[in-house]
């Protein structure tokens, strides 16, 4: 695992439980209290816990950073890729289907498993993503309808008014929705208002909400929340994702997929 993916654990691991320990944290990631130590260090420093004697605990401020698309699809990489194949099973059986795609990492390697995927060359897939957009296009799908507006840069996510009075006229059988952290109390968020306002749409007009989201996003709390776990039917993250958050999310009758790496 590398040092990046172990730091963005611990942080996960942080916000759901509360509290770390040094000595826990070495043995279950296979390294040295100092490698923990230094990574708490890093962590602290970022805001993103606080060090305390011994471990860590939770930070309660709101994150309002982002990584770019680029820098984002190379974070967790293989639990992306499973994550991908596994919310392959929710879309729909019928062929006419209409479907949203959410603007992301993980979204755009899900998109790129449809061209071999015979039912979904069919379906009308609407999305809000200049790359997913592009490379089903390129694939030869021909039921593809990019929103128009404003894009994004950091994200290269189309946003805006216009995208959203597209979306109100629209329904989808099912939604896929990246996001950048998922907890209990604030649902999905995301650190853009305008990019939460797409998600939010998207989800409110689709019959079906599947969220794709690896097991690093779990107990991050970003500063626009966009939908509350009530609106969530799914969610597929990978094997690492706490067992307590995992309870937790099928306490509040969500499915939870989890991919194996």
């Amino acid at each position: 695992m590398y040092a990046e993916e172990r730091k963005r654990q611990i942080a996960s691991l942080t916000a759901v439980e509360g509290r770390v320990s040094v000595a826990d944290l070495a043995e279950k990631f296979d390294v040295t209290a100092e490698t923990i130590r230094r990574d708490l260090t890093a962590l602290h420093a970022e805001g993103v816990v606080h060090r305390v004697h011994g471990g860590a605990v939770v930070n309660q401020a709101f994150l309002t950073t982002e990584q770019p698309l680029d820098a984002r699809s190379r974070s967790a990489s293989a639990a992306k890729n499973a994550i991908a194949r596994e919310a392959l099973q929710f879309l729909p059986r019928h062929a006419d289907a209409g479907i949203f795609l959410d603007s992301g990492s993980t979204t755009q390697l899900f998109a790129g498993l449809l061209p071999e995927h015979s039912p979904a060359r069919n379906f009308s897939i609407v999305t809000n993503s200049l790359p997913i957009a592009f490379d089903l296009a390129s694939a030869g799908l021909d039921n593809v309808q990019l929103l128009g507006g404003s894009v994004r840069a950091i994200t290269q996510a189309v946003v805006g008014g216009t995208a959203l009075r597209t979306l109100a006229l629209m329904k989808a059988d099912v939604a896929f929705i990246g996001t950048n952290a998922l907890t209990i109390d604030h649902g999905l968020s995301t650190a853009d208002a305008q990019e939460a306002a797409v998600k939010s749409s998207m989800v409110t007009n689709a019959r079906k909400v599947v969220v794709l989201c690896d097991s690093t996003k779990i107990g991050n709390d970003y500063l626009v929340s966009f939908a509350p776990l009530d609106a969530v039917d799914v969610v597929v993250t990978d094997a690492s994702a706490p067992q307590l958050f995992v309870d937790e999310l099928r306490r509040h009758d969500i499915e939870v997929v989890l991919a194996q790496v």
